[in-house]
């Protein structure tokens, strides 16, 4: 337990945390890999390029100062946050060099302002936070290793297929080299592949969600191609170029708190953008397999057809549903196709076709994901009925 000094002497340092918090987790993150580099083949070096690792994190930082006193406050986040750890591998003997270098990113950052008292006490409650997390990600390494068919870290996978769903959008089928069965999952949770790209000094991970059902024998992932902005995507440009059927990689068992909730029955809307409609069909898979009579409305947003995934298979799966509606919208119909929305997808729409006491699931590229949000509340949805996705480290929406 903190003490009442402990706690608030780190609470007075959550007003500086909130702006100083990128400059530190910065600083953290160049120090620490600067001396532990191995740390490396565990990290997302885009994220750290693009600096969104360095604002989760400073976003992480700042909550645990405002809510050292209300530590279940932070429960949902430490979650979250634990399944993408899982995921990756982070085990307990991480945390200590987290921590060693944190407290020297803030007084180095903060200077004299970060007397002996401050560093001490968030030295404590670092202690505290870090034990959190431990104990959470060994329940979630528990669960994963102990199902039929679990794991614990990573495991080999052979490419069974490679199928181009969009002019962005491929593919790739995945069965366990062991021939074992795989586990279940929860439709809408992600694996990590790990990956030695040739040419590259470190190993590279990267998660995606599944793009299938539960229950098969094989996991589908579908990777678009990040390829019209600086930098391009390493990874997702080396599985479109080199890996091919046969080719083995290495996998984590699914992870991730965005998921369907099996055992709801109120009516459900699926929404997404560009390759945020891989973790929906994980979920509409699953309930046209169930032969769900829930009312669905299934909304799609794509460049324009070309670049539209899953077009087909989608139509097939709505179909099999009593109470299934689809909708698409391209910002871009070149081609004159079919579609119910040209340009970007408004409130009104929503309004018109999302049931008022639906649940909606949301993913997409973030600038989509803050408008579709804040329609939804515009419209009436409460925060409750609102779950979304991000690709990447989370991080605050503007919606």
């Amino acid at each position: 337990m903190l003490s009442e000094k402990t706690i608030e002497i780190v609470k007075s340092t959550a007003p500086v945390l909130e702006v100083k918090g990128k400059e530190i987790t910065t600083h953290f993150y160049k120090n620490m890999f600067a001396d532990h580099p191995e740390l490396l083949n565990i990290f997302n070096h885009a994220n750290q390029e693009k600096g969104r690792q360095q604002t989760a994190l400073a976003n992480t930082v700042y909550a645990a100062a405002k809510y050292i006193d209300q530590l279940e406050v932070l429960v949902p986040a430490v979650k979250q946050i634990g399944h993408k750890h899982r995921s990756l591998g982070i085990k307990p003997e991480h945390y200590p060099i987290v921590g060693e270098y944190l407290l020297k990113a803030i007084k180095e950052v903060l200077g004299d302002a970060a007397t002996d008292d401050i560093i001490q006490a968030w030295k404590e409650a670092y202690g505290v936070i870090a034990k959190v997390f431990i104990d959470v990600e060994s329940g979630m390494y528990k669960e994963a290793s102990k199902q039929e068919g679990g794991w614990m870290d990573f495991k080999e996978f052979e490419v069974s297929d490679k199928v181009e769903e969009s002019s962005l959008i491929t593919s790739f089928y995945l069965k366990p080299k062991d021939g074992a069965k795989l586990p279940e999952f929860l439709p809408g949770q992600y694996i990590t592949i790990k990956l030695k790209i040739p040419g590259e000094k470190y190993i590279v991970n990267r998660q995606y969600s599944l793009s299938c059902r539960p229950g098969l024998d094989y996991y589908r992932i579908s990777v678009k191609r990040e390829a019209d902005h600086q930098p391009m995507g390493k990874v997702s440009n080396y599985l479109h170029d080199h890996i091919q059927k046969g080719d083995t990689v290495e996998l984590s068992a699914p992870a991730g708190d965005f998921h369907l909730d099996l055992n709801s029955q109120s009516p459900v809307a699926f929404i997404s953008g560009g390759v945020g409609i891989t973790p929906m069909m994980a979920m509409l898979e699953t309930l046209a397999y169930h032969k769900s009579d829930r009312k669905v409305a299934f909304i799609h947003a794509a460049r324009n057809e070309k670049a539209h995934a899953f077009k087909e298979h989608t139509k097939q799966l709505v179909e099999q549903l009593s109470n299934g509606r689809s909708y698409i919208a391209y910002e871009k119909n070149e081609e004159q196709a079919m579609c119910d929305v040209e340009g970007y997808i408004s409130k009104e729409f929503l309004g018109k076709v999302i049931d008022q006491d639906s649940t909606c699931y949301v993913c997409g590229p973030v600038p989509f994901m803050e408008a579709v949000i804040r329609h939804l509340k515009a419209i009436g949805f409460k925060e409750e009925q609102i779950k979304y996705e991000f690709f990447g480290p989370a991080m605050a929406l503007e919606a």
